[in-house]
Order: structure tokens, then C-alpha cells, then sequence
């Protein structure tokens, strides 16, 4: 299943809460403004551009050029709130907080003098955006985890070779599992739920649903109270594994890219 209103949750105390910014101040040294005029606010700020999360949707957010491409590992860190543009030294389109389901960590596709393009968490699928290296701490993931719809199977990779494969239940014809390139965007346990323990939420959403039990319909790894599902299509477009999987799972790095194919 999607994650559930208990999820979404979750998910908004671990997102950073912006406040609005009240400015004042002079249109010249020593003529202050009236009280009554308007304070022009530039809104390309960072307090007035959309937190870039997975309960959002970022118009202007380029597509990613290759959603089956491989990446040499690099995964970023923002180490303070900073500004996604749309290209290098572009137009400012959303703004990215430190932390998402604990620290923010973001698959790398591409990068350019002072800018890297990573995989956003949030709305339309497939949405990336461009981020100031400045701003950024850079680390390594040496997996990737594979998850092939037809076969209903899934691989972890280190370096390249496969160390792990698992038999998954996916989503079902009404509501199936969106392929493409994203990442293992959280990870957090919640013993709450009854159908697992330990989520594993992704940078992607479901295709067919806008929101789920109050959740904002976001794809995500965990287990089911039966292993009768694996080798299925059975879900709102979640991706099932065994237990002995899952926490093989959580020992991957956040940012980690997750390549879904229909294979």
C-alpha cells in the first residue's frame, strides 16, 4: 500500500518549517517607509519559492534525460535550505531543506562548473533540478537496487555486481508501480503500522492516485504480514519484499538510486 495518513505524518514533522519573512526597511538612508505602503518581496526568495518535497508538485522542473541511465554514485547532501533552479544559473523553481525523513540525501545525474542535477522527491515523477555545489556536502553510494516489474524481482548491486535478489509484489494493473530512475529518498520505523514496521519511502509517487489514506501517494519499499503477495500485482503501487530483504535495505544509503524498469 502507499503510505497512509499516519506516514504523511511522519513525514510533516520531519519536514523543516519555513516562516514568513517580514521585511522593513527605507527606500533611502534616513527616509523611512509609511506604514501604510506595501513591501515590494522579490519572488524568486527563498521563503517564497515551494519547499521541494514529496508533498509537492514543482512546476518548471525539467524531466530527466535518461530514466534507465546508471550514475557514478555521487549522492549530495544540502547542508542549508538552497535554491533548485531549472538549469545552471537559471530560474529559481523550489528551494530544498536539509532534512526530509532525517538529512536530505539526493541522487546525482549530471553536474556542471559549480552545479550538480539530482532526482527530486517530489511531483511529477521523474522531476529533477539543479543545485549550487556550495551549498552541498558530497558523498558516495556504492549501490544501486534494481526493481524489474515483469519478473517481479528485485536486485541489489554493489560496485556493479549483484549481491542480493529478492522475489517482490508490486502494484496492480489500476494502480502499478511507476517506472523509471528514483531514489531511496527515507527510511524510518513506525510500529504503528500493521503491515510493516520499517518503510522505505521513494522519490516517486503513484501515477494513478494524488494522495492515499491522507498521504500524498508516495511509493515506498516495506514488507506485507504475508509473503503470499510476493509474486504479485497487488498493490496501490508499492513494492514488497520479504523481511530478510527489507533489512538488507536499510543498511543502503539515503540518495541510493532505485532503477524501475518493465522488465
Amino acid at each position: 500500500m502507499l503510505l497512509a495518513s499516519v506516514v504523511a505524518g511522519v513525514l510533516a514533522v520531519a519536514l523543516v518549517l519555513a516562516g514568513v519573512m517580514w521585511l522593513t526597511g527605507s527606500d533611502e538612508v534616513g527616509q523611512p517607509q509609511a506604514a501604510n505602503e506595501p513591501v515590494e518581496v522579490d519572488p524568486t526568495s527563498l521563503e517564497n519559492l515551494p519547499v521541494a518535497d514529496t508533498h509537492a508538485t514543482i512546476e518548471g522542473a525539467p524531466e530527466d534525460p535518461d530514466p534507465q541511465g546508471k550514475t557514478d554514485g555521487t549522492i549530495v547532501h544540502p547542508t542549508v535550505t538552497t535554491p533548485v533552479h531549472d538549469a545552471p544559473d537559471g530560474e529559481p523553481i523550489a528551494r530544498m531543506e536539509p532534512e526530509q525523513l532525517g538529512d536530505t540525501w539526493l541522487t546525482v545525474i549530471d553536474e556542471q562548473d559549480g552545479w550538480v542535477q539530482v532526482l527530486m522527491p517530489s511531483r511529477p515523477n521523474l522531476s529533477t533540478g539543479w543545485l549550487p555545489t556550495d551549498d552541498l556536502e558530497e558523498a558516495y553510494t556504492p549501490y544501486v537496487i534494481e526493481v524489474h516489474l515483469e519478473s517481479m524481482e528485485m536486485n541489489l548491486r554493489f560496485e556493479g555486481e549483484q549481491v542480493e535478489s529478492w522475489e517482490i509484489g508490486i502494484g496492480k494493473e489500476d494502480t502499478p508501480t511507476p517506472t523509471g530512475r528514483t531514489y531511496l529518498m527515507g527510511s524510518f520505523t513506525d510500529s504503528n503500522q500493521p503491515f510493516s514496521e520499517v518503510i522505505l519511502p521513494l522519490g516517486s509517487h503513484s501515477d494513478t492516485l494524488d494522495d492515499f489514506g491522507g498521504g500524498p501517494g508516495t511509493v515506498a519499499i516495506h514488507t506485507w504480514p504475508t509473503e503470499d503477495v510476493l509474486g504479485t500485482a497487488t498493490s496501490h503501487g508499492c513494492i514488497r519484499v520479504p523481511q530478510h530483504a527489507l533489512e538488507r535495505l536499510t543498511e543502503v544509503p539515503l540518495g541510493t538510486p532505485v532503477l524501475v524498469d518493465q522488465q
